[in-house]
C-alpha cells in the first residue's frame, strides 16, 4: 500500500540536488528506455531479442503513413488493441479503450511527444487529458507503445499502457500537401528541413478546416505550427524545438438513443436548443533535448515548457439551463534525465539506468454555470441537486513532482535474461479554492513501485516472457484537498502480471500473444452527465489477452490482424453491480496494405469496436461498432502522389460512443437514466495532392 504524507516542499532542494548530482555523475536518456538498435522489417520494426515483453512494439513512419485516419488521434490506433473515437467536437481530445478501460480522455495511458507530457493532471474536464490534435503525423518518426506496469521509467498513467511519440530531426525532401474533401474538409501542409549552419531546421505549418455532417457544422479551425533545429547523430546531437497550436471549434453532443429510435430527432441533430457547445484551445511549448555518449554509456537530457489553455462548453442533460463551462490554464516545466552505462563482469551484456524526472504544473481551472456560453448568476450545474459537491468553482492548483527510476537488464547467457526496476514517485498537491477557501489545503504522497521482467529465448525465432510490477495514477488534486465529504488518495496503486510469446518462425510474419491481469486499488469512473471524473473507491480487476500479427506476405501486400478481449469487473461491494461502465471488451483490426514501388497502391482497414456495460449491472450494453476505411494512390511522378481516402466505407450507422446519463426531452422533462450515443460519420470522402521537393 502507498503511504500518505504531509510534509513542507521547502525541504525538497536539498534532496533534488543530490538525486541530479548522483543521475549525472554516476551514469541517461529520455523518459523511456532507448531500445536497442532492432531490424527493420517492411514498415514495423522487429524487436525479437530485443523487447522486455511481448506487448512492447514499435511503428516506423512508412506503417504510421499508411493508416487511414480521419482525425490526428487515431494515428495511435496503430498500438495494437487500442481504439480511439470522439463523443464531441473534433477539436475536443478524443476518448481511448484499451485493456478493459475506458480511458476517458487519457487516464491510465500515458503518452508523450519527444519526452513532454501529453496528459495533463488535475485536469478542468478530466485527469489525464491528452489532447493529440497538436500533432503533425507527417512529421512522426516513431511510436514506441508498451502495455501495463512494468517498466521504470513509465510513471503516472502508464497502467493499461504507454505511447512515446518521436519526430523527427530531418525529412529527406520537403513536403506540400493539399487535401479537400466532403463535410467541409479541407486542410494544407508544408514541411521542410533545409541544412542551416551545422545542422538541419525543420519547419512543419498546418493549416485545416472540418465542418462534419452536424446540423449545426463543427466548423474546426486547426493551425499548427513547428520549428526545430538539430544537429549531430541519435547518439551524439541535440535538438531545440517550438510548437504552436491553435483550435476552435463548435460541438454537437450525444443525443438520447429513445428520442433517435422514435424518430423525433435526426443522427446529425442537437438536443441542445441553444446550439452554443464547442470550445477554444491552445498549446504553445518550447523544449529541447541533449544526447552524449562515450565508452561507458549515454546520457540524455530533456527539458520543455509548455503553455496549455482550453475554454470548453458543454450540455449533456440538453436543458437550457444545465450548460456548464471549464476553463483550464496551465503552464507545465519539467527536467527529464537519464543516464545508461555498460557493467562488465555481469553475464554476457549487462546495464545500469537511472533516471529522474521532474514536473511542475502551475493551473488555473474553473467550473462555471452557462447558458449560450453566458455565465449564470446562480450554479445550476447538472447533478448539484442531488450532489453538494457539484458546485461552481475556481482553483489555483500547483501540482509537482519528483521521480527517480531505476533499472537492470542482463543477458546471463543466450537464452536468458532479466530486466529489474524500481521506481519511486513524491507528488505534492497545492490547492487555493479561490471560490471558496475550505477548498484550500496542500497534500503530499509518496508510491514505490518495483517491476521485474523475464526473457526466455530465443529458441527457433521465438521468446517467451513473464512481466509482474506496480504502477501507479495520480488523482485530480481538487479530490484530493477537498475541504468537505471523503478525499481522494493522492496515488493510487496498480499491480498486474502477464505472460507471453513473440515468435518470427514463419518466415515474413511476426506474431504475438498476451495473457494479462491487472488489478486497480481504486477504479475513477467517468460521470457522462457531468463531464467530470471520480475516485469510485472500489477496487477493480481486469483480465485479457492480446493476439496480434504482422505479415509481410511479399514485396507489395503486408496484413496486419489484431485481436483483443478483456474482462473488467469490480471486487468490492457496492454501487448496483460489479460491471465497470464503459470498459471495453473485445476489439479487432484488420489491415491490407498494397505497395509494389509502381504508380499504384491502396490500403483497405476494418475495425471492430465491441459491446460494452454501460451500467454497472450490465442492464443495458452498447452495440458492436464496424468500420471500414480505405485509401487509394495514384503516383503521378517520381514524387507527386494523389490519394483517394474514404470513410466508413460499409456506411455503418452505428455509434461512436455510448454512455448512460440523465438528460431532459424536447419537452424539457427530466428523464432519470437512459442510453445516450454519438454516432458515427457516414461514408465520405477526400483527395489529398501530395508533392515532394
Amino acid at each position: 500500500m502507498h503511504q500518505s504524507h504531509r510534509v513542507t516542499w521547502a525541504s525538497l532542494p536539498t534532496l533534488i540536488s543530490a538525486l541530479m548530482t548522483a543521475v549525472v555523475t554516476t551514469a541517461a536518456a529520455d523518459d523511456i528506455r532507448t531500445l536497442p538498435t532492432v531490424e527493420v522489417v517492411g514498415s514495423r520494426y522487429s524487436l525479437l531479442g530485443a523487447a522486455d515483453n511481448a506487448n512492447e512494439g514499435a511503428a516506423g513512419q512508412t506503417q504510421i503513413n499508411s493508416r487511414v485516419v480521419a482525425r490526428t488521434g487515431e494515428v495511435l490506433e496503430v498500438v495494437p488493441g487500442l481504439i480511439v473515437s470522439q463523443h464531441s467536437g473534433e477539436g475536443k481530445a478524443n476518448q481511448y479503450f484499451l485493456r478493459g478501460f475506458n480511458l476517458d480522455h487519457g487516464l491510465d495511458f500515458k503518452m508523450s511527444l519527444d519526452g513532454m507530457p501529453i496528459n495533463q493532471r488535475s485536469h478542468a474536464h478530466g485527469q489525464g487529458w491528452a489532447d493529440l490534435n497538436p500533432l503533425i503525423p507527417e512529421l512522426i518518426s516513431s511510436i514506441h507503445y508498451r502495455k501495463g506496469p512494468y517498466y521504470a521509467a513509465d510513471g503516472d498513467f502508464a497502467n493499461a499502457g504507454s505511447a512515446n511519440i518521436y519526430y523527427t530531426d530531418a525529412v529527406d525532401k520537403g513536403i506540400a500537401s493539399v487535401g479537400l474533401g466532403q463535410n467541409g474538409f479541407y486542410r494544407t501542409l508544408l514541411a521542410d528541413a533545409p541544412k542551416f549552419r551545422d545542422g538541419s531546421l525543420l519547419y512543419g505549418l498546418e493549416l485545416s478546416h472540418y465542418d462534419g455532417p452536424w446540423t449545426n457544422p463543427d466548423n474546426y479551425n486547426k493551425l499548427n505550427g513547428l520549428l526545430r533545429y538539430s544537429e549531430g547523430s541519435s547518439a551524439r546531437g541535440f535538438n531545440l524545438t517550438a510548437m504552436a497550436y491553435s483550435g476552435k471549434w463548435n460541438s454537437t453532443d450525444q443525443i438520447p438513443w429513445r428520442e433517435y429510435r422514435q424518430g423525433q430527432i435526426r443522427r446529425w441533430d442537437a438536443m441542445d436548443p441553444n446550439g452554443k457547445n464547442g470550445a477554444s484551445a491552445n498549446r504553445y511549448s518550447l523544449s529541447g533535448e541533449w544526447r552524449e555518449a562515450d565508452a561507458n554509456g549515454t546520457l540524455t537530457t530533456q527539458a520543455y515548457l509548455i503553455n496549455n489553455y482550453l475554454d470548453l462548453f458543454s450540455n449533456f442533460e440538453y436543458a437550457p439551463t444545465s450548460q456548464f463551462n471549464q476553463r483550464d490554464s496551465r503552464v507545465t516545466t519539467g527536467l527529464n534525465v537519464t543516464r545508461v552505462w555498460y557493467v562488465n563482469g555481469v553475464g554476457k551484456e549487462a546495464t545500469n539506468t537511472l533516471g529522474i524526472q521532474l514536473q511542475n504544473d502551475n493551473i488555473h481551472n474553473s467550473l462555471n454555470s452557462t447558458t449560450a456560453r453566458t455565465r449564470n448568476a446562480t450554479c445550476q450545474l447538472p447533478g448539484a441537486e442531488a450532489d453538494p459537491q457539484i458546485q461552481c468553482r475556481r482553483d489555483h492548483i500547483t501540482q509537482s513532482s519528483i521521480g527517480l527510476h531505476a533499472e537492470n537488464h542482463v543477458h546471463w547467457n543466450d537464452w536468458f535474461r532479466t530486466v529489474a526496476g524500481l521506481r519511486g514517485d513524491y507528488f505534492r498537491f497545492k490547492n487555493i479554492g479561490l471560490s471558496d477557501a475550505i477548498n484550500t489545503d496542500t497534500v503530499s504522497d509518496f508510491i514505490a513501485t518495483p517491476k521485474l521482467n523475464l526473457v526466455f529465448g530465443p529458441w527457433h525465432k521465438t521468446e517467451y516472457y513473464y512481466s509482474i510490477g506496480n504502477g501507479f495514477h495520480s488523482n485530480d488534486a481538487r479530490g484530493v484537498t477537498i475541504g468537505t465529504g471523503k478525499r481522494a488518495n493522492g496515488l493510487v496503486r496498480t499491480f498486474g502480471q502477464e505472460v507471453g510469446i513473440r515468435t518470427e518462425i514463419v518466415e515474413g510474419l511476426q506474431t504475438t500473444l498476451a495473457v494479462f491481469q491487472l488489478d486497480n486499488a481504486s477504479e475513477i469512473v467517468y460521470i457522462g452527465d457531468e463531464g467530470r471524473t471520480e475516485d469510485s473507491g472500489r477496487r477493480s480487476r481486469r483480465t485479457g489477452f492480446e493476439f496480434n500479427n504482422y505479415f509481410k506476405a511479399n514485396k507489395w501486400l503486408t496484413i496486419d490482424a489484431d485481436f483483443a478481449y478483456a474482462r473488467a469487473r469490480f471486487r468490492d461491494a457496492g454501487g448496483d453491480g460489479n460491471y465497470i461502465e464503459g470498459a471495453v471488451e473485445g476489439v479487432a483490426s484488420v489491415a491490407a496494405i498494397i505497395d509494389d514501388g509502381g504508380p499504384y497502391s491502396g490500403s483497405l482497414q476494418l475495425r471492430y469496436f465491441g459491446p460494452r456495460p454501460l451500467r454497472e449491472d450490465n442492464s443495458v450494453r452498447s452495440d458492436a461498432t464496424t468500420t471500414m476505411n480505405g485509401k487509394l494512390g495514384y503516383r503521378v511522378s517520381k514524387d507527386t502522389k494523389i490519394e483517394l481516402i474514404g470513410f466508413n466505407l460499409l456506411n455503418s450507422k452505428h455509434s461512436a460512443i455510448d454512455y448512460y446519463s440523465d438528460s431532459y426531452t424536447f419537452n424539457s422533462n427530466l428523464v432519470a437514466g437512459g442510453r445516450v450515443f454519438h454516432p458515427i460519420e457516414s461514408r465520405n470522402f477526400r483527395l489529398v495532392l501530395i508533392t515532394r521537393y
